[in-house]
This record gives structure tokens, C-alpha cells and sequence, in this order.
């Protein structure tokens, strides 16, 4: 067993550690035991991961003297709506949690959001615990307090900033995944080394094959990835600038996971493994990188099985008004204007909004092919 790594994130009184290592989840009680006022926690999870981890969770808990209740919600995307809020909230008011006790979010993307938004309205904010199952989660949702639900005007329009207390990041569960939801993970760990770190990605292109069975080569990948998503939120925690770049692929992303419907014809990884193409062919079409630099993306999506274009994803998609309007909804416009981050290299993503119509829909036309 490889030795924890802990990442600090040091904002002052919201500060928090993220532990990244094997058996975490099994050693839960110990991990958050420190943080309980009183020895119970309230426990969210959804049914597929429930069928996983939530009795080794809370045995553990058990272990250490620590009484759990859960609540255990459908799986998926569309778990991440007003109903399942409205379900969440209502049921830890039922438990009578208090601002002083812990939450905890057990699961990837959607319940760590979720669950997040839920805690930062319940009392008007009480603290929870982040213990992300899927890798797009470990390096990605748990850390840096974005929390929040979609709307059928788009995706995580609505919500809070709530930073956790703790995030636990069990490298050994995502043994559990599917290879399309590791993969699809895979888009978000990409992604860090393409938005500011050429030597990551240059490490990912050597190593990120064996990052499925090398747990730890896993653990480095994931620190990494967090260390980077951490300092950037340290320097820009409500995204009024620098944080922006952490959304590479995602103005793309989002619109192409509303237009299939927030559902399994997309995962989110997929998405942004598809908009980390688009952004960089963009790139290159503005003059801003070498053509070569769209071209190595492309090699290393293909080498990690991920898609890269529309023409991969199943189904009929609108047209390209349509996915331009759903972008529209995307966090980043400002006064209308749509915001792209885009690249002048591997490593060198900038914000930018002088992107012409006409470049864009080119993009758009040609990923259909």
C-alpha cells in the first residue's frame, strides 16, 4: 500500500485537506472522526455506488464509534435536479443534522455536486464530507467548492460555492469503475496538463495507459491533478478570472451533454475530452497555435479510447445554431458574449471572447464528419 498524499488548500478559515491513498474509505472513522462534535453523520450516496461502498463506509464509521444514517439516490445525471435537492434537503432536516455535524457525499460527480448544494442551503450551510468514488471526481468536483444542480436551460446554473471539510480520495475503489467511466474520468485528469502543465501532459502521454492497473502511478496522476486545481482555486476560488481556465472543453462539453440530455449517450468526461478537441482545433484555426498541437491531442484521446468529435457521439445532435444557442448558457458569457478558454499551446490556455461566428460553426461542421 502506497503512503497517503495530503493536498492542503489554505483558504483561511474554509481551509481543508484532500487525501489522496489507498483504503481511505476503510479507515473513514479515523479520517473524520476529528471533525464530529457528535458521533453520528448523515450519509448520500446513489444506488450504484451503495451497492459498492456504502457497507464498508459505514462499517468503518461503526468501528470508530461513529452512528450513520443514508440516504440513497438514483444513479445518473439527472440525479443533479430540483426534485432530488428538494428529496436530499427534506431528509436531513428529518435527521436532524445541525450545523456543527457532518454530511457526507459518498459517489462521484452528481452527488458530490449535489449534496455540496444541499449543505450549503440546509441551516444556511452546514459542513460536509467529500468521499469521491469516480476518478472524474477525485480530480476534479470535490475539490474547489463548486456545488449545484442542471436546469433544462443547461448545466450547474444553479448553485453555491461550499467548500468541503475534508476530501477522502480512495484511488483503490476506482478499481470498481467501468473502463468508460474511468476513461471518461481520464478527460479531466487530461485536461490540467493541456490547460497549464506541457510536462504533465507529456508524463500522461508515457504513463496514462497504465494508470487502470498501476495504482500507484494512479495516486500520482490524481495528486497532480489535484495540487493544480488547488492552487488555481486558492488564487481564484468564485471564478472571477484564473479559474476560468479549468473549464477547457467544458463551454463545448456542456452544450453537447444538454443537447443528448444529460444522458448515457454523453458521459461528462466524454464531453470534455470531445471539447478539449474542439478548443484546440479552434485554437489553431485562429492562428493562436501550430496545427501540430490539435493533431497530438487527437493521437492521445484515440490512445485512451475517448472520443474527439461529434461524429462519435450516438444519435442525432441539433444543428450547429442550436448547440451555438445551448452554449450561450455556458457560466463563462459575459454581457452575452460567448467566452471559450483556448490554447496557444499544450500548456498555454488563455480566456478569450474575439471568437468569430463563422470559425466556430467551421469547427462545429467539420466535427460532424
Amino acid at each position: 500500500m502506497t503512503e497517503t498524499i495530503t493536498v492542503h488548500v489554505p483558504l483561511d478559515d474554509r481551509a481543508y485537506d484532500v487525501r489522496i491513498g489507498q483504503g481511505l474509505i476503510q479507515d473513514a472513522g479515523t479520517q473524520i472522526g476529528p471533525f464530529l462534535q457528535r458521533s453520528r453523520v448523515a450519509i448520500v450516496t446513489d444506488e450504484t455506488v451503495s451497492a459498492l461502498h456504502l457497507e464498508p463506509l459505514r462499517a468503518a464509521l461503526a468501528a470508530a464509534g461513529i452512528d450513520s444514517e443514508a440516504l440513497v439516490l438514483p444513479a445518473g445525471e439527472a440525479t443533479k435536479s430540483w426534485p432530488h435537492l428538494t428529496r436530499c434537503v427534506e431528509w436531513l432536516l428529518e435527521q436532524r443534522i445541525e450545523r456543527r455535524d457532518i454530511v457526507i457525499a459518498l459517489g462521484g460527480g452528481v452527488i458530490g455536486d449535489l449534496v455540496g448544494f444541499a449543505a450549503a442551503i440546509l441551516r444556511r450551510g452546514v459542513r460536509f464530507v467529500q468521499i469521491p468514488t469516480t476518478l472524474l471526481a477525485q480530480v476534479d468536483s470535490s475539490v474547489g467548492g463548486k456545488t449545484g444542480i442542471n436546469s433544462g436551460f443547461g448545466k450547474n446554473l444553479i448553485g453555491a460555492f461550499h467548500q468541503p471539510a475534508l476530501v477522502l480520495a480512495d484511488v483503490g475503489v476506482l478499481d470498481t469503475l467501468s473502463e468508460r467511466d474511468f476513461h471518461a474520468g481520464y478527460g479531466e485528469v487530461m485536461k490540467y496538463g493541456l490547460l497549464g502543465d506541457a510536462d504533465f501532459f507529456g508524463w500522461l502521454e508515457t504513463n496514462a495507459a497504465q494508470l487502470r492497473t498501476d495504482t500507484a502511478l494512479r495516486q500520482q496522476a490524481v495528486a497532480h491533478s489535484v495540487r493544480m486545481k488547488a492552487a488555481i482555486v486558492l488564487r481564484d476560488e468564485t471564478e472571477q478570472g484564473e479559474r476560468a481556465l479549468l473549464n477547457l472543453g467544458h463551454t463545448f462539453g456542456h452544450a453537447l451533454e444538454a443537447a443528448t440530455g444529460y444522458s448515457d449517450r454523453l458521459l461528462h468526461g466524454e464531453g470534455v475530452a470531445i471539447g478539449c478537441a474542439l478548443a484546440f482545433d479552434l485554437s489553431a484555426r485562429m492562428g493562436l497555435c501550430s496545427q501540430e498541437e490539435p493533431g497530438r491531442v487527437l493521437a492521445h484521446l484515440r490512445q485512451m479510447n475517448l472520443p474527439a468529435s461529434l461524429s462519435e457521439i450516438p444519435g442525432e445532435l441539433p444543428d450547429d445554431a442550436a448547440l451555438i444557442a445551448l452554449m450561450g448558457q455556458d457560466k463563462k458569457v459575459v454581457d452575452g458574449q460567448l467566452r471559450f478558454v483556448l490554447a496557444k499551446g499544450i500548456g498555454e490556455s488563455f480566456v478569450s471572447d474575439a471568437v468569430e461566428s463563422d470559425v466556430l460553426a467551421a469547427v462545429l461542421r467539420e466535427a460532424r464528419r
